[in-house]
């Protein structure tokens, strides 16, 4: 995890760096280039609210990191073979994603148009989906229970 958090804080920096480099070039463009003067705000509020969102799960990794033992991706000293072997359940066929995606679509659409009956449509169904997928594969049963 340590690779994936330096990666998003680098590509933060980076992001960071655009958002006060565009900022610049606007505010110093020509008003017959841009058709406006001074600084181009959404651009630069766009880049900086996506290098927070970078930020953000640079720093959830790097939690994440903190908690685990060390993975063979971490270590420098890490054999290939240590990285072989499962690497978890990933559901074979799975109809829930579609549903997300349309409900997040219904969403998008009433936040589009104006529809806020439409919005609370998608939201509640994006709910409801992202409910059926966390529990796709929950049997009911509890561990240790006794019968």
């Amino acid at each position: 995890m340590k690779a994936e958090n330096r990666l998003f804080f680098v590509l933060a920096l980076f992001i960071f760096a655009m958002a006060g480099l565009y900022g610049w070039w606007t505010s110093a463009a020509s008003p017959e280039q841009t058709g406006h003067r001074g600084v181009e705000w959404i651009g630069v509020i766009a880049l900086i609210l996506s290098g927070l969102l970078l930020t953000m799960i640079g720093g959830a990794l790097a939690l994440i990191s903190r908690r685990i033992e060390p993975r063979p991706e971490d270590r420098p000293d890490a054999e290939i073979a240590e990285g072989a072997g499962d690497l978890g359940f990933f559901s074979p066929g799975s109809y829930w994603p579609v549903g997300l995606a349309f409900s997040a679509m219904i969403a998008s659409l009433g936040l589009a148009f104006d529809q806020w009956w439409l919005v609370a449509v998608g939201l509640v169904s994006v709910l409801l989906t992202t409910s059926g997928l966390m529990f796709e594969y929950y049997t009911g049963t509890r561990r240790g229970a006794e019968h």
